[in-house]
């Protein structure tokens, strides 16, 4: 078996949407909300949320939710993009010791169906040592599960983003091919808003 850490990406600017993406409505909660009960349900042993330093509407949410306060990495300069923050949680001290594996969660893909996350962590279970995507149309997709030998090169690493890291990796890493359109699109304008929570509607009815 594994056991999971989760790194909620919610440092990122949300500048094409208008306003923050992560505290948009979204089944009974935000969608900030509805990806920590996600991963609750898929049974990470630790969830961890990523956040610009200062961010106060993040960590008002945060703090509506009950997230707890030694769970939040800070990243002193989100200007410089999401791998940074990714940097920032694999240099994180405070990761439970037991944890063999992390998957790096987009803030902005709550439409993803619950099915396709459980397979994803089945992929990891089959493939402990291998970095483990789904992909889409020949296309590696996220949510990404790294297992901790690779995880731990992440914080010293020079390239500038998680998709050249994983290039860099490629040999270790094993791509399944997942039947989920919500797969092809993060959820950056209003109107992927709109797309999302129709497909999310849709997978609920």
């Amino acid at each position: 078996m594994i056991a999971c850490g989760v790194i909620i990406l919610a440092a990122g600017a949300s500048s094409r949407m208008g306003k923050p993406k992560l505290l948009l409505p979204w089944g009974d909660t935000s969608v900030l909300g509805y990806l920590i009960g996600q991963w609750q349900t898929l049974g990470a042993k630790q969830i961890a949320a990523a956040h610009g330093v200062g961010d106060k509407a993040i960590g008002g949410e945060l703090d509506r939710l009950g997230f707890p306060v030694a769970n939040r990495i800070t990243n002193p300069q989100p200007e410089r993009g999401m791998f940074s923050s990714i940097q920032c949680a694999a240099a994180w001290v405070e990761w439970n010791s037991a944890l063999t594996h992390w998957v790096i969660v987009l803030g902005d893909q709550p439409h993803l169906r619950l099915e396709t996350l459980r397979t994803l962590l089945g992929l990891a279970v089959a493939h402990p040592q291998k970095i483990c995507q789904p992909g889409r149309r020949g296309r590696p997709r996220h949510p990404v599960v790294l297992p901790k030998a690779i995880f731990g090169q992440l914080k010293d690493s020079r390239e500038e983003t998680l998709k050249q890291f994983l290039q860099n990796n490629a040999s270790a890493v094993e791509l399944r091919e997942m039947d989920d359109p919500g797969l092809d699109f993060d959820m950056d304008t209003p109107e992927d808003y709109a797309k999302a929570l129709r497909l999310f509607q849709e997978s609920a009815g």
